[in-house]
């Protein structure tokens, strides 16, 4: 439906739309002095910026004065002194289609309808409640910006361009969603990020067909390439400064309006071991901290498994006196070691989720007094024998030193796998587990980069992105982009060599 130019007509279709909405508010009013024209404003309360909107039809009421009273052009004349008046420095437009008008009363603008005209004055007024610009929860760093994103589209871009100072950066805005109509956001710098990528970010969005989106992980997983792979495809993240490096090596950002996490794509697995506070920090503590970190990843995936298939296959391999005390320790427990495994993992992974559920402190406290007190009791009663704990503790603690939660919720899935490998096939079952997972990993794509890259590619860049990865080189050594970059961009540090005299 269009709109009509009976100002009546047009507020009974938006009341009839709008019926049992108690939080919207309607104004009909008489504006001009010569000329007077019945004036009806609508919006939703709260949504919209109140004073704003006062100070706007205060300003009306005085400048639409200038109005002619007679002439053929009296709607051109009213339009030109609102433009030219009240609405000259507010951001406004027309609209004649009714349905893209309740659309934008739904966003938090306002809606300006004029008896005789038949085009509504839609005036931007966005005011939602916000929650001001925080600190990061779950990518904590020492060194660095504390800022991170918040649930607001427009600041969230906004954290962004004020690291990138650049016109090439461009963010391209569509809606999804029938009835949330969330605005999502495809960021990316023109000159270095793949058209081919931008393209298929764009073409596999607008493939999503549902009724609400309200949170970045509903497109997380309506876009990654294999839903089926317990591996997170793309990167989620809070921190304003990680987006605008992943941008700057040319990659593809995606905002979505309600959350505080942007999705960065592509992804490869080296990107989740990564933390921003590695580039802020002298690379010899960081490339340490880096190898720390696959270690740890290491132990967190396979030390139940290995555990299970050495001490219950295989136990020649542990040295006579470690497998004496072993088999003293396990002597009163009545269990299998398998189950041994799975019971102690069960009340952990219980622990993790009620630590998270809880208040802070609350779950920080049960976390530490649980697992002590539960692996003590389990010991205690012979349930379990010290070992295991000490297995199961190493797990968990290794665990948190993935700067990623998604990555980490991957590991978590792949372990009971590698434990029921190594509890069926023993050594033999638990080398099979990890090469299933190493297949699997190397035939997994991010919109069309290889997931294992830069270990599994033979990209004529590849040597470089090696300076990246387990190890991380000086900065100044870090002169090319990665392979998500055009191979016209791959250039991002020039090293001027001064001489002494220029020095001097």
């Amino acid at each position: 439906m269009d709109v009509k130019k009976n100002i009546d007509e047009n507020i009974a279709y938006l009341e009839q739309r709008f019926e049992d909405f108690g939080d919207m508010v309607k104004r009909k009013f008489t504006i001009g002095d010569k000329v007077r024209k019945d004036v009806y404003i609508s919006y939703i309360d709260v949504m919209t910026d109140k004073n704003f909107i006062d100070e706007i039809i205060d300003i009306i009421m005085i400048d639409i004065r200038q109005v002619k009273p007679e002439g053929d052009e009296l709607k051109e004349s009213f339009l030109d002194a609102l433009k030219n008046g009240g609405l000259a420095t507010t951001d406004f437009f027309e609209e004649r289609d009714f349905e893209k008008v309740v659309e934008e009363i739904l966003t938090g603008n306002t809606v300006f309808l004029i008896d005789g005209f038949d085009t509504a004055i839609i005036l931007s007024t966005k005011g939602f409640p916000r929650r001001s610009v925080g600190t990061a929860d779950t990518e904590i760093v020492v060194q660095g910006s504390k800022e991170a994103f918040t649930e607001t589209f427009r600041v969230n871009s906004v954290l962004i361009r004020r690291r990138i100072r650049d016109t090439n950066l461009k963010l391209k805005q569509m809606r999804i969603g029938k009835r949330s109509k969330t605005d999502i956001g495809i960021m990316y710098m023109k000159d270095i990020a793949r058209d081919e990528v931008v393209k298929e970010v764009e073409k596999r969005l607008s493939m999503i067909d549902i009724d609400g989106i309200l949170d970045s992980g509903y497109i997380e997983q309506f876009i990654e390439d294999d839903y089926k792979s317990p591996f997170p495809q793309m990167q989620m993240t809070e921190r304003p400064d990680k987006v605008a490096a992943a941008l700057l090596e040319g990659r593809v950002a995606i905002i979505v309006d309600n959350t505080p996490f942007v999705i960065i794509v592509p992804t490869i697995l080296v990107s989740f071991y990564q933390s921003s506070e590695d580039y802020y920090q002298r690379w010899e503590i960081m490339s340490l901290t880096r190898i720390l970190r696959y270690i740890a990843g290491a132990i967190a995936l396979f030390l139940p498994g290995l555990y299970l298939a050495i001490s219950v296959y295989h136990p020649s391999m542990i040295p006579m006196e470690l497998i004496l005390k072993m088999a003293e320790a396990r002597a009163s427990v009545p269990i299998p070691a398998v189950l041994e495994i799975v019971i102690m993992e069960i009340a952990f992974e219980t622990l993790r989720e009620a630590g998270i559920r809880m208040p802070a402190a609350t779950g920080n406290t049960l976390g530490i007094v649980g697992g002590i007190i539960i692996g003590q009791a389990a010991v205690e009663a012979g349930l379990v024998s010290p070992i295991v704990v000490i297995v199961i503790a190493l797990t968990a603690i290794c665990s948190f030193a993935i700067p990623n939660i998604a990555l980490v919720a991957g590991y978590r899935i792949v372990k009971y796998f590698i434990i029921i490998m190594s509890s069926l096939l023993g050594f033999f079952g638990f080398w099979l587990g990890i090469l299933v997972c190493l297949i699997h990993l190397v035939t997994l794509k991010s919109f069309g980069v290889p997931y294992l890259y830069p270990f599994v590619s033979v990209e004529k860049y590849g040597l470089n992105d090696m300076k990246d990865t387990i190890l991380k080189l000086p900065i100044f050594m870090l002169r090319k982009r990665p392979i998500f970059a055009k191979d016209s961009q791959k250039t991002r540090l020039s090293l001027k060599k001064n001489k002494k005299e220029d020095i001097n």
